[in-house]
């Protein structure tokens, strides 16, 4: 007999409305959504009375650590810290972008962060791949690697690992002809190069010369020419973490032409801003990001993005650098500072309460922008909905809830948050991967290892 769990009471959020509702679960997939579903023998109950049931978050967009020897616990204590904040997909990269082996190719560096990654997260994962120059023919064998069900992969316009504008083309047309898509970190080399060392030798060396090395002017420059590369070719590409109004406005007129441009913004655009930079050199270190944070009427701007649909989704961009580890170098310069910042586990805390609880967007749009799109882009095609066939990921919100947060009480491989003391509405009470529960009233009920990887097909 199969087995059955009901999920009653509850007001169960869709993209096209919110109604309470019972769901029943069978096997781990969503059999009925139906008023006043009936409780069989053998059936498990779930109260979800006065709470919002949620599809469970997709993050496309982290960089986590896989376990290392002398840190063996990295992969799955941040697949964790992803449950408590109702996460129930992530997507990682095969590599952070330095150390790479130039004798590997890419399919080895996907192959070998699958073994290593095998059997370590909490809640189910993928991999989107990292193409570098340091690589021996990544372009060529993009068509084994979407076979392979990993049919997203990310390159850099910038950085000493990243790779010219032919790379970029080729790597576009091969997508257009496989059923891939390329994610692009868009800034300007020359003009982030030129910044840098100018401000280097003015002796400009804190964190916060970080940001004037980039201004929105090198973002905006970089995503103009990746989407006239796209336009070229005629395929799709996905902008990773858009902070400003300028390259906003790139993705905003390439989709006016039906370009199948999509971009994504992260948290720390949506609720901070560059008076972070202002902080002492230690705490201004943290926010050392690229792209770094912006004005305030920059932030706006991406809400009114989110909400107009211009952008499509929002996910972390998670790097879990520690400031008593890999931030240390601020002591230097700023281009020695890792670049990056914790997310992983505030991603639905963070878009819920500075968006939805203050008007910004409807509930509905932002199950849109954390599930349904996420799912849908990068080909999670089980995931991502409460519909019928689903795989039953779900979480129990509750919208009443107020909290202060705090980086003690995370659960992330970090030793801090951007957030640090920000008020939030609203709070994570309970989190189901396929029917199972992960965290149950609060609490990591789950396991190591449960987590399945996910081979992914793009049917859009």
């Amino acid at each position: 007999m199969a087995d059955e769990v009901i999920v009653r009471g509850g007001t169960v959020v869709t993209t096209a409305g919110r109604r309470i509702a019972d769901i029943s679960v069978v096997d781990g997939r969503i059999a009925a959504v139906e008023d006043h579903l009936p409780l069989s023998a053998d059936a498990r109950e779930i109260d979800a009375t006065g709470l919002l049931v949620l599809p469970g978050v997709i993050d496309v967009h982290t960089h986590t650590r896989i376990a290392s020897e002398a840190e063996p616990d990295r992969f799955f204590q941040d697949s964790m810290a992803a449950a408590f904040g109702g996460t129930t997909t992530f997507l990682s990269f095969n590599n952070p972008g330095t150390g790479i082996d130039p004798s590997r190719s890419l399919l080895s560096d996907v192959k070998q962060w699958q073994l290593r990654t095998s059997y370590d997260s909490a809640i189910d994962y993928a991999v989107s791949a990292v193409i570098t120059n340091h690589q021996q023919d990544p372009v060529g064998e993009l068509s084994a690697l979407i076979d392979a069900g990993v049919p997203t992969f990310k390159a850099f316009m910038v950085y000493d690992f990243g790779v010219d504008d032919q790379v970029l083309t080729d790597a576009m047309v091969a997508a257009a002809r496989h059923g891939g898509m390329l994610e692009v970190h868009c800034e300007d080399r020359v003009a982030l190069e030129t910044n840098t060392e100018r401000l280097l030798e003015d002796g400009e060396v804190a964190p916060r010369y970080h940001a004037e090395s980039r201004p929105p002017s090198v973002e905006a420059a970089g995503t103009r020419r990746a989407i006239a590369m796209a336009r070229s070719t005629g395929a799709p590409m996905y902008v990773v973490h858009l902070s400003c109004d300028l390259a906003l406005a790139e993705v905003r007129a390439a989709r006016a032409e039906g370009l199948p441009i999509f971009a994504e913004t992260c948290p720390h655009y949506l609720a901070l801003d560059e008076s972070r930079y202002n902080l002492p050199d230690e705490e201004a270190a943290k926010y050392v990001i690229s792209p770094p944070l912006r004005s305030s009427s920059n932030r706006d701007a991406l809400w009114t993005g989110l909400a107009d649909a211009s952008l499509a989704l929002v996910a972390t961009d998670h790097v879990p650098d520690r400031v008593a580890v890999e931030k240390q170098s601020w002591h230097e310069s700023f281009d020695k500072i890792s670049n990056g910042g914790p997310g992983i586990e505030t991603l639905l805390a963070i878009v819920y309460s500075e968006g939805v609880a203050r008007g910004r967007i409807t509930l509905e749009r932002m199950v849109d922008l954390l599930s349904t799109t996420p799912a849908r882009l990068f080909g999670l095609n089980s995931k991502g909905s409460i519909e019928v066939g689903k795989d039953a990921d779900l979480v129990l919100f509750d919208p009443t809830e107020r909290r202060t947060l705090h980086a003690t009480e995370l659960h992330h491989t970090s030793d801090y948050t951007p957030y640090e003391g920000m008020e939030l509405a609203g709070f994570v009470r309970s989190v189901l991967v396929r029917g199972e529960f992960v965290i149950r009233d609060t609490h990591f009920v789950g396991q190591r290892g449960y987590g399945k990887f996910q081979e992914r097909q793009l049917i859009w």
